[in-house]
């Protein structure tokens, strides 16, 4: 498992009282020196009492032998100042900003470089909406674009299975890399490594009670919008569709409400299947529907839509990259 220190020195920060994201972004570039982390822990936040050296080595030596427990199945941990620690799309606010991800995989797949467009959607869809799923994944990744998306059952694994058998993609795990989360989807994990593709997660410890773990996949459905160039709706239940449809006896959030709430908040294109004279009636569209209707900017699938967004996000890529090369060559 690969890490540098300055990686092993990110985590051991955020253990302390009163460190989160946001805390680290404003105090910590990266690539600090024990010492000045240590005066800025003291001088910056409340402890119970004055951080020393010692105390600071005991607790990041407790990590690390947390780490060597599972080395068999991560391949690394990157950090804020490290050279490979990906860079998010969009506007995002600090304190949701990743400071460390834990990998298996082609890490350079989250390069800003990269093309990736996450796919999400419910976790029951019908026979119908996999198959438009289906065409849709295969279209993105033949144009070699990566998937990215979150391992759930459902759309999700559809989204992942599509994309193995045209290009790559990511899946964002809400557990540690030996804790495989659902369960049923350890091999689809195994498989998208083996092709090519990337596991992420932000934790290397097994969550303690049922609110946590309800907070890490939200902290997941964030991750899922700021690291693509283009988020797409499948289909998806929304929060009235239990009252309106009499559907009290089924789980109906799957965690996409939230993923394109995150997205829109980051300006990050959001699109949706959805095709008013056959999905009208049908509840697994009830969020497509509402944000086709509440929001302007919501993009309605159609191939042409689908060709313009790909064209645009290349386009867009084409001339940061150009700039890139023009400001290195007046090294600027």
């Amino acid at each position: 498992m690969k890490y540098t220190d300055n990686a092993l020195n990110i985590l051991t920060v955020k253990t302390y009282r009163g460190v989160g994201n946001s805390w680290i972004l404003k105090n910590l570039k990266g690539n600090e020196t024990t010492e000045e982390i240590i005066t800025l822990l003291n001088s910056k936040t409340k402890q119970n009492q004055l951080i020393d050296m010692d105390h600071f080595y005991f607790e990041k030596n407790k990590i690390k032998e947390k780490l060597s427990s599972f080395e068999d199945h991560c391949d690394g941990l990157v950090a804020i100042g490290d050279k490979k620690f990906p860079i998010h799309r969009g506007t995002v606010k600090e304190s949701d900003r990743p400071v460390f991800i834990f990998y298996k995989g082609h890490i350079d797949l989250l390069s800003i470089d990269n093309i990736n467009i996450t796919v999400i959607g419910l976790l029951n869809p019908d026979e119908e909406i996999i198959s438009r799923e289906k065409k849709i994944v295969e279209e993105i990744a033949k144009q070699d674009i990566t998937i990215v998306s979150g391992l759930a059952v459902g759309c999700d694994s559809i989204a992942h299975q599509q994309a193995l058998l045209f290009g790559k993609t990511i899946a964002i795990l809400p557990s540690p890399l030996n804790d495989i989360l659902p369960a049923r989807n350890k091999s689809l994990a195994s498989e998208i490594v083996d092709q090519g593709g990337l596991l992420i997660t932000e934790y290397y410890e097994k969550f303690k009670s049922k609110m946590e773990l309800s907070s890490r996949y939200k902290e997941r459905d964030r991750l899922q919008a700021l690291f693509c160039d283009t988020i797409i709706l499948v289909a998806s239940y929304s929060q009235e569709s239990a009252v309106f449809w009499g559907m009290h006896d089924q789980k109906l959030d799957s965690g996409a409400r939230l993923a394109m709430g995150y997205a829109k908040n980051y300006n990050i294109p959001r699109a949706v299947i959805y095709n008013e004279s056959i999905d009208f009636n049908n509840p697994m569209f009830d969020l497509n529907r509402k944000l086709i209707n509440e929001d302007s900017d919501v993009i309605t699938l159609t191939k042409k839509s689908l060709e313009k967004i790909i064209g645009e996000i290349k386009e867009n890529k084409r001339r940061k990259s150009k700039k890139q090369q023009s400001l290195s060559l007046f090294g600027d």
